[in-house]
């Protein structure tokens, strides 16, 4: 319904209404004026045309005033004269002064000798007055009467009065033909009218229409059209200044788009979190750097408080924020719930700045999330290190230096206790170059100083080579153990699993020897008596793996991530005991790290540990011979 009458409320249809209307009502007062004047004048000439001659008057007034024989006679033939000529009079009257009819048009009447019934007849003859007045009868019609006085020749007296009355149908028949033709002329006239009104609201509202769809698809994103200029008027100024304004706005909206495409890029590479809230506190805008930082998914901050998103409500308030926007440390694992994600918790510096207009209207803040996780981790493990290396070295140093005092307090005199006591000292100082050595070893590493001296290496032949040193180790032991009876030596058997297959892999053998010694090492020490090391060598697409697996105490789960840290052991008491220095693991990581291969840990406490070392080869090599160190 609305649709079918949506034409009502357009411009074009009320500029064309207005202008037929206008049309309408002016052609109303033209036609009523013209009207009224035209009945006017017709009645004015249709009374001038009634009226009784002055001289016909005076022939009345002096048969009147005679009184004799002829009276009758003579206004019978004045009334006839008078008539003769005018079609519309329909009676005419002569009263004496006592109003008793003397003629008539019609001299047979009966109403001749008798009184006037007419009160205006007698009015006029005693006031002296004419009396005209015009009247509709339904028999009739329209009417018109005229009552004149007669006075005597000397004026002196009123001898009577002349009633005329005449039938005005063939005036307003003609006035009415007039109005006829000239409410067809309007009509006809209204009708081009309202034509030309229809043609010039069109014109008019044409360009306006124009303007408007082009408005409309400014609004919807479309400024490619231009509004058609039809005249250097009014209107044409404004349809130039439409698609002025139309190349304008699409010159402000691509560089806005721009402007925003290129905040939304800084904002996404960003490696530190934006986000933006409104002057309530709510969160306007989030990049993707700070929805990972908090683990939020997209859309989910959006609308939310900050210092909820944050997890820092119950320190500080978005008021005192904005009151003091200080930088503040957040972890993110005060902001989740749950416990397993304490490992993968970040460390945050916010920062926090307010958006301010040039007012100094506070419309909002910004805060900017850095993760500082590994720079608090290394801070950390540097402490941590420190700490460490210090309690590492104060361990030997005070037990050379008790076991020197005890020598120059005479102890080295005695031929039984000085020599054991030397041999602790040489064996802690020892120790002591070992670690020193290891740091030493990873200080190189870590600042790039340790180079590689690769070659091509058949690993079959490598690892067997490495654990053939092992078995001839164990061998010497036993050996020896039987030339010396308290000497104890644990006994173990290396079990190899290797693959059929030769596989040429380009390493350097000296560091890599130094890692699988660590290694299994390791493997001898924390296995039971009797115990069996399992070796593994492995192939798969492009990498080949070893596996080295002890029957030993295992490492508690909570460990496994922290045993190639530096310094860490997971039973402290008893690997200082057997001479480590807590840096072996560390250094194998580096070493396999450099060769871009990859060595991790699977264990079970109780069940013994399996280490595994990755390292690319390249299947198609066939190497040469290897030389045996």
């Amino acid at each position: 319904m609305k649709k079918r009458f949506a034409f009502l409320h357009s411009i074009n249809f009320k500029i064309g209404l207005s202008f037929i209307l206008i049309l309408i009502v002016t052609i109303e007062i033209i036609g009523a004026y013209f009207v009224r004047q035209l009945e006017e004048q017709n009645v004015q000439q249709f009374e001038d045309s009634v009226v009784i001659p002055a001289y016909r008057l005076n022939q009345v007034s002096e048969s009147l005033n005679d009184n004799d024989s002829k009276t009758k006679e003579n206004i019978s033939n004045v009334i006839q004269d008078y008539t003769r000529n005018n079609n519309d009079i329909t009676d005419v009257q002569i009263v004496d002064r006592n109003g008793i009819i003397v003629s008539t048009k019609d001299v047979d009447k009966e109403s001749i000798g008798t009184k006037t019934l007419k009160d205006q007849v007698k009015k006029s003859i005693s006031t002296d007055k004419k009396i005209t007045q015009i009247y509709y009868d339904k028999a009739t019609g329209s009417s018109y009467e005229s009552i004149s006085p007669v006075s005597s020749p000397d004026n002196s007296t009123v001898v009577g009065a002349i009633y005329v009355r005449a039938s005005m149908e063939s005036v307003y028949s003609g006035i009415n033909n007039i109005i006829v033709i000239f409410l067809t002329a309007s009509l006809v006239a209204g009708l081009l009218g309202a034509v030309i009104a229809i043609f010039i609201a069109r014109a008019i509202t044409r360009p306006i229409d124009e303007m408007k769809q082009q408005a409309v698809r400014m609004a919807e994103g479309d400024y490619s059209g231009q509004v058609r200029v039809y005249s250097p008027d009014e209107l044409g100024q404004l349809a130039m200044a439409v698609n002025d304004l139309s190349v304008k706005v699409e010159e402000a909206t691509e560089n806005s788009e721009s402007e925003r495409r290129r905040l939304d890029s800084v904002l996404t590479q960003m490696s530190d979190g934006v986000i933006a809230t409104n002057r309530l506190g709510n969160i306007t805008v989030i990049n993707e750097m700070a929805q990972e930082f908090l683990d939020k998914e997209e859309g989910e901050a959006d609308g939310k408080p900050l210092v909820e998103i944050l997890g820092v409500e119950d320190r500080i308030s978005f008021d005192q924020l904005l009151e003091n926007p200080e930088p503040m440390i957040i972890e993110t694992s005060d902001i989740s719930d749950n416990d397993d994600d304490d490992d993968n918790s970040l460390i945050l510096n916010a920062d926090f700045s307010l958006i301010q207009r040039n007012s100094g209207f506070i419309s909002g803040m910004v805060c900017v999330l850095h993760d500082v996780t590994e720079q608090q981790k290394i801070d950390s493990e540097r402490r941590q290190f420190v700490s460490n290396v210090s309690h590492e070295l104060r361990t030997p140093l005070t037990s050379i230096s008790s076991y020197i005092d005890a020598l120059n307090n005479g102890a080295w005199e005695n031929k039984e206790l000085a020599p054991q006591f030397l041999k602790v000292t040489a064996e802690e100082t020892d120790r002591m170059i070992r670690m020193i050595q290891d740091l030493l070893n990873l200080s190189r590493m870590d600042q790039g100083r340790s180079k590689l001296d690769k070659e091509l290496v058949n690993f079959n032949e490598f690892f067997s080579y490495i654990l053939d040193r092992f078995d001839m180790m164990l061998k010497k032991e036993k050996a020896d153990a039987k030339e010396d009876d308290k000497k104890v030596v644990k006994n173990y058997r290396i079990k190899r699993i290797f693959t059929n297959k030769d596989l040429w892999v380009e390493l350097d053998t000296d560091k890599m020897t130094q890692v699988m010694d660590n290694i299994i090492n390791n493997a001898i020490k924390y296995s039971p008596d009797g115990g069996v090391i399992t070796c593994r060598l492995l192939e798969t697409n492009k990498h080949i793996i070893i596996s080295i697996s002890d029957q030993g105490l295992g490492i508690p789960r909570k460990d496994i991530k922290k045993v190639f840290d530096r310094f860490y052991r997971v039973d402290k008491a008893r690997s200082r005991k057997q001479g480590g220095t807590g840096l072996g693991l560390s250094i194998s990581k580096e070493i396999v790290e450099q060769h871009k291969g990859r060595i991790w840990v699977n264990s079970a406490e109780g069940k013994g540990s399996t280490f595994y070392i990755s390292l690319p080869f390249d299947p198609n090599e066939t190497g040469g011979e290897w030389d045996e160190i």
